[in-house]
């Protein structure tokens, strides 16, 4: 047993029985590297990682590899989903070095814990013109003994490259029509007009650029944006990176038609997802889109959701096959020998033609991963439903993928807006009940008695790593989002709290942001990068954030704070449209103001559901009534009901229309 005996990160776990002498991160593994003289392995990974699997156990399971290690170098572990800054920190250095960037990531440091040598995955003989793992070892273990000062030169030249990299964007204005519209014409280009998406593969999932799309449709009713919204969630929902039988998406299709996946499932993927195709069912009415948010939501409780209540982080690639070796996607694929074992030859047959399941395959050795085959034709809803079931049930018996329970604070905010609004939309007030529970974790473990988020927890028990920007950003949105649907006024107090943090912490002159708080640790950089990732940017779900809270609020301090930091937003919006949609779709929300909606009446009544059906982009619902209400709400504050009935305020820049009791007027106030 090594170092990584009694963390909290199951990615660590994994390797705490590696014959490596592995050090988590922190200040004793560089002091022992300085004692020793020796340099450090970085490597990177994280549980669902399949290539990382591979290396442990090609490498790191190797008791000759594991020997040469514990000799030349103080080998250090890290979870990349526990501390997203060393990874960002190194992927960055990584990336300027060779041109690409990955898990398992491979980075060999000073005691100073500057890089110069850097890599991903190495294999454990010569591969494809890569050096096999030991030969990369060899070599670096060479050049450190006989040209130290070769190695220094390196690493100091790599550290100044990355620190002359600060980002300055922020208060050069907020971003505008001018380029709200270069970016739609960028991603237009950039659109894949035959299977939905953008760019070939492999093909992610546009979750924050179809929020945008959305949101832009909205305001201005242009139905291109609706059309590569809409066009690109039903690929999704009907390829194989959507699950088929039990619901939620994988990470990514290897393929550009959205067929086979990379099977692992995250919680933030499912989070984003869910939300958008509610969002697209409440513009368009559309019966997949309210299936497949609904399908996403109960895949998130059923197979995510942790004693505590919150959500973990992912659920494996790999599981094991018929022969008991760990294999890619053998939990979710099919034969069609399989299906007739299962159904008989009758519905077996129905089956293979209905979910695209062939003899050759879509998969490897002859497998299928499970889609909605385009030319099916018109069938029985009541059979697909029993088949579908029946081959649900007959997968539970299968060895299912390993669970990384963790639970990420960043990502079980996005959970908590997805399940409170996905819960209102469609009267499922379990799911209200399961975003509130989320939320109560955050604050009872993430939060605590130190007043700062924590990164991680596990086990109802917090971890050792401060949260980062988007861990305030996104669990303030979550906040947000409860604070709508419920109308209790505490979580809008605690994402104010939240969002102080962020202004005094997070905050650079001219507005730009770190993902890093000013009293965090310091690394060779400090990380900024306000590009949307798998997740939105922490810079920019900050800023929506508290472009919101100063919508409930009037607080001119976090509109200000909000507007510095889409300067951003302007100047890569037009050039970079694809990676920046969480920030487009705050511009959106800017440009419209966003509107205020204040319901003088009972929370769930007829007034505040149009208000969250709502599609004015970003606007924030308070929802209340009697004396206490205009205490927890500002918005509430001298609204009082008209003529006695349940009335509905509705603002934005500073200008009130005239109240309204009729929901079908509200409804067009707001863009119904």
């Amino acid at each position: 047993m090594n170092r990584l005996a009694g963390v909290t990160s199951p990615y660590l776990l994994q390797h705490a029985d590696n014959p490596v002498d592995w050090w988590p991160w922190g200040p004793e593994a560089f002091e022992e590297a300085r004692r020793r003289d020796v340099p450090v392995l970085l490597s990177v990974g994280y549980s669902a990682c399949h290539w990382c699997h591979v290396m442990a156990h090609e490498s790191f399971e190797d008791d000759d590899t594991a020997a040469y290690l514990n000799e030349h170098f103080v080998s250090v572990k890290v979870d990349r989903e526990e501390r997203p800054d060393v990874d960002a920190v190194y992927m960055e250095a990584v990336q300027a070095a060779t041109g690409q960037g990955g898990w398992p990531m491979t980075v060999f440091l000073t005691a100073d814990a500057e890089p110069f040598y850097f890599g991903t995955y190495f294999p454990p003989e010569p591969r494809h013109g890569s050096p096999s793992f030991r030969q990369v070892l060899e070599g670096v273990s060479a050049a450190w003994t006989d040209r130290r000062e070769e190695v220094a030169e390196v690493a100091g030249r790599i550290v100044a490259d990355l620190a002359g990299r600060s980002l300055a964007h922020g208060g050069d204005g907020v971003p505008g029509e001018s380029e709200v519209a270069h970016a739609l014409l960028g991603l237009t280009r950039e659109y894949d007009e035959q299977y939905g998406g953008f760019g070939g593969a492999p093909k992610f999932p546009p979750s924050m650029v179809v929020e945008f799309l959305l949101r832009h449709y909205s305001r201005t009713g242009a139905e291109g944006a609706l059309q590569m919204a809409a066009d690109t969630c039903s690929a999704m929902a009907r390829g194989g990176i959507y699950d088929q039988l039990g619901g939620g998406f994988a990470r990514y299709s290897v393929d550009r038609e959205w067929v086979v996946p990379h099977f692992e499932k995250m919680l933030y993927d499912n989070a984003l997802l869910c939300r958008v195709y509610a969002h697209l069912w409440r513009t368009t009415g559309s019966e997949e889109a309210r299936r497949i948010a609904l399908e996403t939501a109960d895949f998130m409780v059923r197979e995510l959701r942790t004693a505590e209540g919150g959500f973990a982080s992912a659920l494996d690639a790999d599981s094991e096959d018929r022969e008991g070796k760990h294999v890619e996607g053998a939990f979710y694929v099919w034969t069609p020998a399989q299906l007739r074992a299962v159904l008989g030859e009758e519905d077996g047959a129905f089956a293979a033609a209905y979910f695209g399941v062939t003899e050759e395959g879509t998969f490897e050795e002859g497998a299928s991963v499970l889609q909605l085959a385009g030319d099916a034709g018109p069938v029985d809803a009541g059979r697909v439903a029993d088949v579908r079931a029946r081959l649900l049930a007959a997968r539970e018996e299968r060895p299912r993928p390993g669970r990384d329970d963790k639970v990420v604070a960043a990502w079980n905010g996005l959970a908590i807006a997805a399940l409170a609004e996905t819960g209102a939309y469609f009267d499922r007030p379990d799911l209200v009940e399961r975003a509130t529970e989320a939320a109560d974790l955050l604050v009872r473990v993430h939060l605590g008695e130190v007043a700062r988020l924590t990164r991680t927890s596990r086990d109802g028990r917090a971890g050792d790593n401060a949260g980062v920007l988007e861990d305030y950003g996104d669990v303030a949105e979550g906040f947000l989002a409860l604070t709508a649907v419920t109308g209790e006024g505490a979580w809008l107090e605690f994402a104010g709290f939240l969002l102080d943090v962020v202004l005094e912490q997070f905050t650079g002159e001219g507005g730009q942001l770190y993902d890093t708080a000013h009293e965090a640790e310091q690394l060779i950089r400090r990380p900024q990068d306000p590009t949307d990732s798998a997740t939105p940017a922490g810079w920019t779900a900050a800023a929506g954030a508290l472009l919101s809270y100063a919508a409930h609020t009037g607080s001119e301090a976090h509109r200000a704070a909000a507007e510095g930091a889409l300067g951003v937003v302007k100047a890569l919006a037009p050039r970079a449209p694809r990676f920046i949609g969480w920030g487009l779709a705050v511009a959106e929300a800017l440009l419209d103001g966003p509107r205020e909606v204040a319901v003088a009446g009972p929370v769930g009544g007829e007034l505040h559901r149009t208000a969250l059906l709502g599609r004015a982009p970003g606007a924030v619902v308070a929802a209340g009534e009697g004396p206490g209400a205009g205490a927890e709400f500002p918005l509430l504050v001298d609204r009082p009901r008209v003529g006695g009935e349940p009335t509905a305020y509705v603002c934005r820049h500073f200008v009130c229309d005239v109240p309204t009791t009729d929901a079908g007027e509200l409804a067009v106030k707001l863009g119904g």
